[in-house]
């Protein structure tokens, strides 16, 4: 965290089951390939209280491992210390930028900077999509988007 002198991202949607895990699972396996995981803290957490303690979605799961990619994470909310604690707080969409942007602004010493993860995708696709109510097929579509978005944002902190 922005204390230890390690570089941080929290990574953040509605409800932290299907997008934001996916990219944390992705961005960590990312780290550790490159060989530089334990210079980062890696994290991610929900707008919402809605799924405190939950498992990941079984389909973002069931995508994450045919990629070979594993995730233990359970479901967690955004606290005030996360915005004070983590260098990099990298959302969704829309909803979760004004929603974080709000709570940053009532956190006295934010420091995290708060960010579209879309904002570092290649293909310029700013907003990734919740898949929950969608098929296999939107889960892929999340993934291959966390996918380009964390390797520029990873090259990008290198």
């Amino acid at each position: 965290m922005a204390t230890t002198g390690k570089k941080s991202a929290l990574f953040v949607c509605l409800g932290n089951i299907c997008r934001s895990p996916i990219a944390e699972a992705v961005f960590r396996k990312m780290a550790t390939d490159a060989g530089v995981v334990e210079k980062w803290v890696i994290d991610s957490g929900a707008t919402s209280d809605w799924n405190i303690g939950s498992s990941p979605d079984a389909r973002g799961v069931a995508c994450l491992r045919k990629h070979g990619v594993e995730t233990s994470h359970r479901a967690r909310q955004v606290t005030n210390d996360d915005f004070m604690t983590f260098e990099y707080i990298l959302c969704m969409d829309e909803s979760n930028l004004s929603e974080l942007n709000r709570r940053a602004n009532l956190v006295k010493n934010a420091v995290a900077k708060v960010e579209l993860l879309g904002s570092y995708d290649p293909k310029k696709q700013r907003i990734i999509e919740d898949p929950y109510y969608g098929s296999d097929e939107d889960f892929e579509k999340v993934y291959e988007q966390c996918a380009r978005c964390c390797k520029a944002f990873l090259e990008k902190n290198s």
